[in-house]
């Protein structure tokens, strides 16, 4: 069998199995481009005629192509997929007006939409993982994105670093965009913004800079509480938000504290931004970063199991730290050639529990009494002789928190925990480090205390 008749029987038995609309779009352009038949497996490399259908191709049909060319040839097949032309096609314009050329167009205008927004693209409510500390946000995000001016004008999210404010932001941007491309979004920071005005007084533009900012659909600002004290930039916002909102347009704001807690700005501004929706976005739990693993992973084509993603979200308060790990296991597979295991993961975490935390500026009483309000054990049966689990345990995470966290010698922690010996103080250090790893609770139960003291 010639090359060509190998890949028009595959095609035969991809159609019975897919939608006409997706073999028209994605296969009807394809080729054959090489085969190299061998004794036990065949060579095949698959020709695609743009990027963009190749990676598509690749990533969603590749097990499919090779089933049927495993059926037509009888014998396994290795694929490979390159961008290249089919040299037999005779209709270039019937070509470019088929229903894959209409795709690709589709998602490269649309791309360069978001990109003149400063939207991402991959930050969309779909890769937003959604529980308890965030269901008030998302629900608000989505309305607003629904119905832009008239559901929450302005819809003001505010929460700590890495809890998902900028994302969510930024998925109604990207949604409003994909569903309405002639919409006038904008996303920027509040640096931005403020660089934006000192640039247009500085060169005579500040026309150029109000056309840009107050003619929009949709305004994104992040971390707005860069304005505050700064006087002619809030006198221009002000005006900016008035501009917006009296014809209809939205206006999204992100901050690390409610309006009520930004010192230095402006009342008539603070008053604009409670007239508004004001949510919180808290740390995620568990189980949410749980989700936010999964989802991360996926991105970057990291293989993990449920346990592995367990451990990850143990270890992990926020999801920058989670798409960081990720980041160095994908380094990992990649520099070093090797397979992801419970030991790996353990590792990159064993080195950060000695260092990560030491912002705590505390005094050795202080987490003492934190310790002991948090397990509900008084003081004196907290640093006594008891080994009973229920004070042992607790014990032992005040001399790892005195330790790894404030930094406090060996012998110093024994006399401030009853008066023990280094060698005690070292073992619950190390005992406390082993199970933070792979104990969830014990985990957890580390990230409350740091956020009491």
């Amino acid at each position: 069998m010639n090359n060509e008749q190998v890949w028009k029987d595959s095609l035969e038995i991809i159609k019975v199995t897919v939608s006409p609309a997706i073999f028209s779009t994605w296969f009807s352009q394809t080729h054959l481009v090489s085969m190299e038949d061998l004794s036990e497996k065949a060579i095949v490399e698959v020709g695609c005629p743009t990027s963009f259908a190749k990676n598509t191709i690749e990533s969603r049909y590749f097990g499919l192509i090779q089933d049927s060319l495993s059926k037509v040839m009888g014998k396994k097949c290795d694929l490979s997929f390159i961008v290249k032309s089919n040299p037999k096609s005779v209709n270039t314009v019937e070509e470019q007006n088929s229903p894959l050329f209409s795709v690709e167009k589709d998602e490269n205008n649309t791309l360069e939409t978001l990109q003149k927004a400063r939207i991402r693209p991959s930050f969309t409510f779909e890769n937003f993982a959604v529980s308890s500390s965030n269901q008030m946000a998302h629900a608000a995000a989505e309305a607003v994105s629904r119905d832009l001016g008239s559901a929450y004008n302005p819809l003001f999210i505010w929460g700590g670093v890495g809890v998902g404010k900028t994302h969510l932001m930024v998925s109604v941007g990207n949604y409003v965009l994909r569903k309405n491309s002639n919409k006038k979004v904008l996303f920027c920071t509040g640096e931005d913004f403020t660089n934006d005005i000192v640039e247009g007084i500085r060169n005579k533009t500040t026309q150029a800079f109000r056309n840009k900012y107050r003619k929009l659909d949709l305004l994104l600002i992040d971390d707005i509480q860069f304005i505050a004290g700064k006087d002619t930039i809030q006198e221009e916002f002000f005006h900016t938000f008035n501009a917006v909102t009296s014809v209809g347009g939205q206006i999204i704001l992100t901050s690390d504290r409610p309006p009520s807690e930004i010192s230095k700005l402006e009342e008539r501004l603070r008053s604009r931004f409670e007239a508004g929706l004001i949510v919180d976005i808290a740390q995620p739990d568990f189980e949410l970063r749980c989700a936010i693993t999964q989802i991360k992973a996926r991105e970057k084509g990291v293989d993990i199991n449920s346990e592995q993603v367990q451990m990850i979200a143990a270890n992990s308060e926020s999801a920058r730290k989670i798409e960081g790990i990720l980041t160095r296991i994908l380094t990992e597979i990649h520099i070093k050639n090797v397979v992801v295991t419970n030991e790996l993961i353990g590792s990159m975490f064993s080195k950060s529990l000695e260092t990560s935390g030491k912002v705590m500026r505390s005094t050795p009483d202080e987490v003492v009494d934190v310790v002991s309000k948090y397990f509900q054990v008084g003081k004196r049966i907290l640093l006594g002789e008891s080994r009973a689990r229920p004070i042992a345990r607790p014990r032992q995470i005040l001399m790892y928190l005195l330790r790894t966290h404030l930094g406090i010698p060996l012998e110093e922690i024994g006399r401030v925990v009853g008066g023990r010996d280094h060698t005690t103080v070292m073992h619950a250090v190390e005992k406390i480090s082993e199970l933070a790893t792979a104990d969830v609770q014990i985990r957890e139960d580390i990230l409350k205390i740091k956020r009491m003291v």
